[in-house]
């Protein structure tokens, strides 16, 4: 039974809830578009720098020192971390070891790949020895299904699997992954998905999405049967986002009980259910469902760096609220899938502000740091209780620390610029290519009737800039669709074609540009920019150009700490003034009042800080004296039904200078409004 704080419609068992009969094979929906093999698409300018950091840092050296990882690990056939660490860090290391193609990386992550596929019991069950196994010798098969382990971290470590096949295609993982779901079928009669722990139970969609991934290789009936018996087992997601009365009562109750269906990190991964459903039913309604829920969790918990509260459980739409890192990345990977199974544009706008705003802040320079949790005006980085759901005793939710709260973001971090690089492009079914992301990258594919390669360039500084060019490269002109994504801010954009107009078009779309395409063609995408205000929690307004959310720049100033049990941390603090107001007629004439200046070129040395953002909005503002900082929360002024502040407002106007969120630690993104 599904444990939640809801009306007693949710208490029915879950196969009434879920809302979903058996389908037939026949009902399946491939997606609208296809991901590319990993490895196809390579980074290059800013991005390649981004991943080169990481595979610096933690991303390429996480199992050298930290402990749980590091030390008899149950993943190589130890006693040690037999729970999702390890997947989680593969999750991210393994795609970054293709993207870069890093020999000694793929040798260290192909350990665990081959351990996991060489030790697979003659069951189909797979993992860490269980204790059952050493201490009783017990042979797990379907039978005996109760004596293995929690089927979470498994499904953690199927994604790893998925994404070596998408670069090897090692077809060991085609017969590991059928064996496993054989075996799962007969074993879910014996011991369900929610047996151990309600993590398997709440974050069933992963399971679903793996067995329906096989499928469409397949096509093995069986897959689609197991899909459902997994959904029907696991939170009812996708009836939860279409009713609304689940997102109501994520606004009421804080504690322990029964809250795991509203814990951000669970409704994050949960989001890709409904599409999931649709995959494998065709049912148009669950489509409706997603757009519901989506719409809720932005509009009741939704801050201006495009994603909803979580510290840990959702909490509200004040701009004193925070988010847990994890559910930032997972939150990313959903949309991905949501992206390619559906097709639409409003999913892929929602991944690029989440990634170009949201992920970016929360780790520091060298990707070895990271906050638990960071709050959208976050007047200072220190230890104390703050506004969250889940504060601590020892207070170091909000630090920058490797093991500050919970290390599970630690380990998981590394997934989230990894796979939204590998996710630039897609494949078309009409065997063009599509980029509906963008960023600096490389891409090869097959287009076209007889499959010829073709290698697209991806010239740009992208969100930085509003200019993509797009260069081709193939032996032999070739007649293929190239699909462009139509960012829904842009009003309007301008599309050339080797330097001469091709033509414009409206935001909000996918584009088809479909030719006979020649060696050396080049398209170029022009995005124009304007300066935007949105109204958030508690009436503020936030400043954006594009896709990026823009923030007070605050000189920082970084205190190194240590904790006795979470060990090395660092606090930091604002310097300067920050406690402004925008004006009313600014916000309303943002494009006129505010102005964009660039500030320095993107080079080998980028990294997202203060230093090196490379671009300055100037704005007016005036001082509140008594918005102050209380216990380390810089809580919002109240404003009128009309969304304006009516205290006291110094006279003297001042000149701020804003920068992109992504590069602050500290910042006012909610600005209060005055007359």
């Amino acid at each position: 039974m599904v444990c939640c704080a809801l009306p007693v419609v949710f208490m029915l068992p879950l196969v009434a809830q879920a809302g979903i009969k058996q389908v037939s094979p026949g009902a399946y929906t491939p997606p609208a578009y296809e991901a590319l093999r990993l490895g196809n698409v390579k980074p290059t300018g800013w991005l390649k720098r981004q991943l080169q950091i990481m595979r610096k840092g933690s991303s390429g050296h996480l199992d050298e020192y930290y402990s749980k990882i590091k030390n008899d690990n149950g993943w190589l056939g130890g006693r040690g971390d037999g729970w999702e660490e390890t997947p989680y860090w593969l999750d991210g290391a393994l795609p970054l070891a293709y993207l870069l193609d890093d020999a000694v990386l793929k040798d260290k992550v192909l350990r665990y790949v081959n351990w996991t596929m060489d030790h697979q019991r003659k069951s189909g069950y797979f993992g860490p020895l269980t204790n059952a196994e050493i201490t009783r010798q017990v042979d797990i098969d379907a039978a005996h299904a109760a004596e293995g382990e929690d089927w979470w971290p498994k499904m953690v470590m199927l994604k790893v699997l998925q994404q070596y096949y998408s670069a090897t295609e090692d077809k060991r993982v085609i017969k590991f992954m059928s064996r496993y779901f054989r075996y799962q079928l007969e074993a879910l009669k014996v011991a369900p998905v929610g047996k151990w722990t309600e993590w398997a139970q709440s974050r069933g969609a992963e399971n679903v999405m793996m067995a329906q991934w096989l499928y469409s290789i397949t096509e093995d009936d069986y897959l689609l049967e197991l899909a459902e018996t997994i959904e029907q087992q696991s939170f009812p997601w996708t009836t939860w986002f279409g009713n609304r009365d689940w997102v109501i009562n994520t606004t009421t109750y804080r504690n322990n009980t029964q809250w795991m269906n509203r814990h951000a990190v669970n409704v994050a991964m949960g989001l890709k259910a409904p599409a999931v459903n649709y995959q494998r039913t065709g049912k148009q309604e669950y489509l409706q469902h997603l757009r519901t829920g989506w719409q809720d969790l932005m509009t009741i918990h939704g801050l201006p760096m495009g994603i909803f509260s979580g510290d840990e459980d959702l909490n509200g739409n004040d701009p004193t609220q925070g988010v847990e890192l994890c559910a930032i990345v997972e939150a990313m990977y959903s949309l991905e899938n949501i992206s390619a199974i559906t097709g639409d544009v409003f999913y892929m706008d929602a991944l690029e502000k989440m990634a170009f705003n949201a992920l970016p802040t929360q780790t520091t320079d060298d990707y070895n740091e990271k906050q638990y949790f960071q709050v959208a005006n976050q007047l200072q980085i220190s230890k104390g209780v703050f506004n969250f759901s889940l504060p601590f005793d020892r207070e170091m939710c909000n630090v920058l620390g490797a093991r500050s709260g919970y290390t599970c973001c630690l380990a998981n971090m590394h997934q989230g610029w990894t796979k939204y690089t590998s996710h630039l492009w897609y494949q078309t079914s009409g065997k063009g290519v599509a980029a509906l992301e963008y960023g600096p990258c490389v891409m090869t594919a097959e287009v076209g009737k007889k499959h010829r390669d073709v290698t697209i360039t991806e010239v740009t500084d992208y969100p930085f800039n509003e200019e993509i060019r797009f260069q081709i490269a193939i032996k032999k002109e070739t007649e293929f669709p190239l699909q462009l994504r139509i960012p829904a801010w842009c009003n309007e954009a301008v599309i050339l074609l080797n330097g001469q107009p091709l033509r414009k078009d409206k935001g909000g779309q996918i584009i088809t540009i479909e030719r006979e395409w020649q060696d050396k063609d080049e398209l170029t995408l022009q995005l124009p920019m304007t300066i935007t205000t949105g109204t958030w929690g508690r009436n503020a307004s936030a400043v954006e150009r594009g896709p990026l959310v823009y923030a007070l720049k605050l000189e920082e100033r970084w205190v190194k700490d240590a904790d006795p049990t979470e060990g090395a941390y660092y606090s930091v603090y604002p310097t300067g003034d920050w406690n402004f107001a925008l004006r009313r007629n600014d916000i309303r004439h943002a494009a006129d009042s505010m102005k964009v200046t660039k500030q320095r070129p993107l080079d080998s040395s980028f990294v997202w800080n203060l230093k090196h953002a490379p671009l300055e909005i100037t704005a007016k503002a005036k001082k509140i004296p008594s918005w102050q900082v209380m216990n380390g929360v810089a809580y919002q002024p109240p404003t009128d039904r009309e969304g304006f502040y009516k205290g006291k407002v110094d006279t003297v106007m001042h000149n701020i200078t804003l920068v992109p969120y992504g590069f602050t630690k500290v910042r006012v993104v909610a600005f209060p409004v005055v007359p």
